[in-house]
């Protein structure tokens, strides 16, 4: 099995080596279903026959002299017997068939769902998130269609064609020779159909994703997109790709438009009429058989002609399932080690000799410190250093390429990921809300916050006074992505959560870059209050923040070249001068004192 952070344990088991055996394992899940599904079919199409077969003994019965009303008053209710069962084996037959629909497509996307959150950040990074939505809405639906009424008609068709040839045999047996050789010719003819159409068809759906995903980065960055004046850009790219869209189904078209076996049923309707007609001429059948025939005969053309419709919507399903599948199958590099240790968390945090890259590119090399329970580490390097990086390898996020990353003297590979990261809590600067109240986003990771608790930590946070001068005060609806507040109030309900999580660990990722300076010194105190009860890695440009640290990580190219107290970096190392000298200047204040010394003799 590959390696995920999270699953359910309640996971059903399902066939995962090809489209087809995947779909039928999510059908079978529920045997008996499928079972009454073909028991239905049969069913009403044997009323379905059984009704021409009377139609026949009825003409045989008036064209013979001698008939009694009663006899025919039997006919008729014969007739009407196997009209009523073939509407209620069709009722029960939709109805199983949408009941398997509907329970494929919430099994699929509830597995498809739990796979996308057992996927490491490295494979998110790498998806276009209007694809993954296109899969996840449009192609599990397909699924849904692919049973009701794909598979219903198919189930249907098959005993369609298989009782009324059996039942035309027990006529006369000369009888069957039309309907067996239609019978290849349509297998012929409809294997062809599908060779040419499965093709478009995957071609239909990966357009379909390719065009969704830029739909989704165009609406999303909509305001990048405003800003640059490229509304022209984006909507020449769509009209592109919605016009290789429009190609395919256009030659979709031509494939359904193309059917041969819709020709070939006509041939053999009017061949078997005609070798009925002899056949009859000859005395060997009644006139009342040639009518069951004809009728049998003609009940083929329903399979003949649904297969159009149902074939296309199985090779849709089906195309689906194998863009679905390359999510779910999709290897992922991180364990969530169920089995692993689960306890809690003091704070300890080591990097032995840590070497970790990114896509290729070596990010941090070498890296090797200590910090100790309860201790504000901050760090501090040029952009691109691998600051943000070096916090991510501490709850899981990558792992490391060689080295190793311990907590509490424990390699974070050894922990429950579930453990270690619900006692290690991030924030940064690019903070992400959730459509919702205020209330909601700030207890989003502590399930039993009471209101009480959520207001504590805004208090801590300095947001309980822009929250309550809302109308709807805690309650109030922030919008997706939280887009009706401001950088530092999303920043702020950002600090709450993280106060309200009571993490052992805390990683603080330029998060008060969007508030002014009187509420982040309102707030650093409360951050000072709370951090001597954890370990803190604190990444700013703020310097107020880097001073109050016990320690300060300088990096360089992904190399720890210096640590130490804020006074003692400012002695002996160049790297920071440098860097405490830029953050002076970037927070608008010309270097002073020892920092603009040294930094003007670099």
């Amino acid at each position: 099995m590959d390696a995920r952070e999270f699953s359910l344990e309640e996971e059903y088991g399902y066939n995962r080596a090809g489209p087809v055996r995947w779909i039928l394992s999510h059908a079978l899940r529920y045997p008996g279903l499928p079972i009454l599904l073909f028991l239905a079919a049969a069913g009403n199409n044997a009323a379905f026959s059984y009704v021409q077969v009377f139609v026949g003994r009825s003409f045989d019965l008036i064209t013979h002299p001698g008939w009694t009303h009663a006899a025919l008053l039997a006919a008729a209710l014969s007739i009407t017997a196997a009209a009523a069962s073939q509407g209620l084996t069709g009722l029960m037959r939709n109805y199983v068939a949408e009941f398997i629909a509907q329970l494929v497509e919430r099994d699929a996307r509830h597995e498809l769902y739990v796979s996308l959150l057992g996927k490491s950040l490295t494979f998110h990074g790498r998806q276009r998130i209007g694809d993954i939505m296109a899969r996840a809405t449009n192609d599990v639906h397909n699924l849904n269609f692919m049973f009701s009424p794909g598979v219903m008609l198919i189930t249907d068709s098959l005993f369609n064609l298989l009782i009324p040839i059996i039942l035309i045999g027990t006529i006369q047996r000369e009888l069957l020779l039309v309907p067996l050789v239609f019978l290849v010719l349509l297998i012929v003819t409809i294997r062809d159909y599908a060779r040419r159409l499965n093709p478009i068809s995957i071609a239909m759906r990966e357009q379909f994703g390719v065009m969704n995903a830029g739909l989704a980065e165009a609406i999303a960055g909509i305001e990048v997109v405003k800003a640059n004046v490229q509304e022209r850009h984006e909507w020449s790219k769509f009209t592109q790709n919605a016009r290789i869209y429009r190609d395919y189904f256009v030659r979709h078209g031509e494939i359904q438009a193309l059917y041969w076996p819709m020709l070939v049923f006509s041939l053999a309707w009017a061949v078997g009429l005609f070798h009925a007609l002899l056949i009859w001429q000859a005395g060997r059948i009644s006139l009342g058989q040639v009518v069951t025939f004809v009728g049998l005969m003609g009940a083929l053309r329903f399979p003949t002609f649904i297969s159009l419709f149902s074939f296309d919507l199985v090779q849709l399903g089906i195309a689906s399932a194998r863009r679905i599948l390359e999510l779910i199958n999709a290897r992922t590099e991180l364990d969530e080690n169920i089995g692993g240790i689960s306890q809690p968390i003091r704070g300890g945090v080591t990097f032995d000799h840590v070497r970790f890259s990114y896509s290729g590119k070596q990010v941090l090399r070498d890296v090797s410190f200590n910090a100790l329970p309860g201790e504000t580490i901050a760090i501090v390097g040029q952009t691109g250093s691998g600051k943000t990086s070096l916090t991510r390898l501490i709850n899981r996020i990558y792992d490391v390429e060689a080295g190793r990353v311990l907590v509490d003297g424990i390699d974070v590979r050894e922990w429950s990921m579930e453990s270690l990261r619900s006692q290690v809590s991030t924030i940064e600067q690019d903070i992400f809300l959730y459509s919702g109240t205020i209330a909601e986003n700030i207890s989003f990771g502590r399930e039993n916050a009471t209101q009480a608790m959520i207001e504590e930590a805004a208090r801590e946070a300095q947001a309980d006074e822009f929250i309550r001068s809302f109308s709807m005060g805690y309650q109030t609806e922030i919008g997706e992505r939280g887009v009706t507040l401001s950088g530092g109030q999303r920043q702020r309900i950002a600090i709450a959560r993280a106060f309200l999580t009571d993490p052992r660990i805390l990683i603080l990722d330029d998060s008060t870059s969007a508030i002014d300076s009187a509420t982040e010194d309102q707030i650093q105190r409360a951050m000072r209050r709370i951090s001597r009860q954890r370990t803190t890695f604190l990444i700013t440009h703020r310097l107020s923040q880097i001073r109050w640290a016990d320690r300060i990580l300088v990096l360089r190219r992904g190399e720890v070249v210096d640590q130490g107290a804020h006074h003692e970096l400012l002695t002996r190392s160049r790297d920071y001068r440098r860097i405490f000298a830029r953050y002076e200047k970037d927070e608008g204040r010309a270097p002073g004192g020892l920092a603009a010394g040294t930094a003007g003799a670099d």
